[in-house]
This record gives C-alpha cells, sequence and structure tokens, in this order.
C-alpha cells in the first residue's frame, strides 16, 4: 500500500477575518467542489466566534471564508457537515457558553451549500448537545443515520469536575428526530490510566464504521492515553463497554472513513501521554476491521498544535482537514494506490 500525495493548501491566508479558528468539517460535493466549516474567533469560548465556511472550486481554489451561523453573544462551536438522502447538506454545531451548557443547532441545505435555511434546535430542550459532536454521521445498511455524540457533564466525581461519556443517536427521518443508545464505561478503570492530573475523566467524540449489515463500531478520544473502541451488533441499538485499544491517544480529537475498498482510515496524533502534545499528526490504514493499523502517513511532524481532524473519502481518495496552529486550517488530498 502506498500513498499519492497532493501538496498541503490552507483554507485561508493571514488575510483571515478571524484571528483563531479549529474543529473543522468537509464534505466532497458531487461536482468535485469541497465544502469546509469550522468556528472561528477571537479565541475558542469568546461570545463572537461563529460557524465559518470555505469553498474549494474543482480547479483548486479556495473562496473567501463566508459566515454561515452566528447569534450575537453566544460561542458556537464544533460544527459537522454531512451530505444526507437526496443530496441534501445537514450542518449540526454547538452553542453554550460553556460545554457543558451546550445545545445542538441544525440549519440545511438543498443547493450545495449555496443557502441555508434558518437554524433550528436539533432536539428541544437538549442541554449537553445532541447529535454528532465532532465526526460526521454515517448512514447505515439499514437507511438509519447514526451520529456520534457525547456528553462532557458537570458531574463531580473521585476529584475530577466533570465526567465524559458517549452515546450514539440514531434518526430514522434524516436528522429531524433522534433516539439515544448509551455506551457503558469503566470510568474508574480510565481513571487508573491518567499520567497527569486532568479535570475530566472518561471518553468523548467517537467516530464510526458498520463492518457488515449491522456490525458497527466506534473509536473514542480518552483521557486515558489510548483510543477507546465499543461494538454494536444491532444497528447501534445497544453497544458493549467501552475498552481500550494499542492505540495512543493524547486527548484529542480523531476521524475515521470507510473508503470504498473496506480499508479503514484513520487520523489521529500518536501520542499516548494524557495531555502530550498535539504532533505529530498521522493517517493509517486497516484491513482487518480495525485490529491492526499500519501504513503510515505523516501529515504534520514539526513542533506546534495539529489537531482535531476530519476526513472522509471519494473512492481511492482521502480528503483530510485539521486545525493548523489554531490560526488556519489546513488540508490535503490523498490517494490510497494498492
Amino acid at each position: 500500500m502506498r500513498y499519492n500525495d497532493c501538496p498541503k493548501e490552507y483554507l485561508f491566508e493571514d488575510d483571515r477575518p478571524f484571528p483563531s479558528c479549529h474543529a473543522s468539517t468537509l464534505v466532497v460535493l458531487p461536482n468535485g467542489e469541497v465544502l469546509a466549516a469550522y468556528f472561528a474567533g477571537t479565541k475558542e469560548k469568546d461570545s463572537d466566534c461563529a460557524i465559518w465556511s470555505s469553498r474549494r472550486s474543482s480547479g483548486g481554489v479556495w473562496a473567501p471564508p463566508v459566515k454561515l451561523a452566528d447569534e450575537e453573544g453566544i460561542a458556537h462551536w464544533n460544527p459537522v457537515l454531512f451530505r444526507g438522502r437526496a443530496g441534501t447538506l445537514l450542518l449540526f454545531y454547538k452553542v453554550g457558553h460553556e460545554i457543558t451548557d451546550w445545545h445542538t443547532r441544525i440549519i440545511r441545505s438543498v443547493d450545495n451549500g449555496r443557502t441555508w435555511t434558518p437554524s433550528a434546535e436539533l432536539v428541544a430542550g437538549d442541554v449537553g448537545g445532541r447529535g454528532p459532536v465532532k465526526n460526521k454521521p454515517i448512514v447505515l445498511s439499514s437507511g438509519a443515520m447514526l451520529a456520534p455524540a457525547s456528553l462532557e457533564a458537570a458531574v463531580p466525581w473521585n476529584g475530577f469536575t466533570e465526567l465524559w461519556n458517549v452515546f450514539a443517536d440514531i434518526s430514522y427521518d434524516n436528522g429531524f428526530t433522534w433516539k439515544r443508545s448509551h455506551v457503558p464505561l469503566d470510568h474508574e478503570a480510565v481513571a487508573q490510566k491518567h499520567d497527569k492530573p486532568v479535570k475530566a475523566t472518561g471518553v468523548i467524540q467517537p467516530t464510526l464504521w458498520e463492518s457488515d449489515g449491522g456490525r458497527v463500531h466506534m473509536l473514542m478520544r480518552s483521557t486515558a492515553g489510548r483510543i477507546y473502541r465499543s461494538d454494536s451488533n444491532d444497528y447501534g441499538e445497544t453497544w458493549c463497554e467501552a475498552y481500550p485499544t494499542e492505540l495512543p491517544n493524547n486527548n484529542s480529537g480523531i476521524d475515521l472513513v470507510k473508503m470504498d475498498s473496506g480499508l479503514l482510515a484513520l487520523v489521529y496524533n500518536p501520542v499516548s501521554s494524557t495531555a502530550g502534545q498535539r504532533t505529530p499528526l498521522v493517517i493509517r490504514l486497516s484491513s482487518d476491521n480495525g485490529l491492526t493499523w499500519d501504513n503510515e502517513f505523516v501529515l504534520e511532524h514539526e513542533p506546534g498544535g495539529y489537531a482535531y481532524p476530519a476526513m472522509v473519502s471519494d473512492g481511492s481518495d482521502l480528503y483530510v482537514t485539521y486545525t493548523w496552529k489554531r490560526e488556519r486550517i489546513a488540508f490535503r488530498k490523498i490517494t490510497v494506490i494498492a
């Protein structure tokens, strides 16, 4: 297995209309364009943080950033783009002064992101966040949409100020209504693996794939120095207790995509410390349903913060965006050659 890499691109340069940006997401459109979104403002959590987007033409040129969602006086976070049935684009995002108080908004587009509906609550009365929290949903072989979700709850426990838990949100009507399915976790076992003091313990921000009919899997960011995993045999209705893999994780975001060939591609920071630096950033492949990973491709290796990757695939091509030092969003297109 080898890779054919296009040069790294930035969605915007130093003339950006905001000082800081983070948490990108992307979709590849039928006309060959790429649409990305991210939150940006003075800095994370500030009330001027809004949801912005950038569009890459089929010729490889990025247009200037465009603001997609903004409510005065409240921070916006973690957009997630997804192309649903009949080509409708869905954009989920969080709003809230603190992560523990998040609630989720959704907007839709039927013209490849040129225009959008007014924002609406994803789930009425939601506190903490519903629907996808960082990574894209998937459409199961049953036709249901499964969204990777998590909560960072302000629940004091054994000296920690927050408990983190993962769940899956299931929609049978293309994202209009949702049903939550919990992923069990032994918090005591996770807490014992911490190598540095942290305020929270648990797992968040899962990424999903279906191996075959009804068998669904997730990998999760954790506070335990390892990526965690859970599996379901009933289309995500129930899950086994989350368990650690051999993959290192520095409590930073990950993403995964199942390619048309059946290969799994995982993008992450292979750093095992509970709070280690977010570099390097790499892609690895699995041909055995995530049991082993190899064929490493290094996206970034210099000192700095390279994190919160998002990845989608089209045929043998991988499309990746990620945070570059909180100043820019970087983009790579990589072809996997068997």
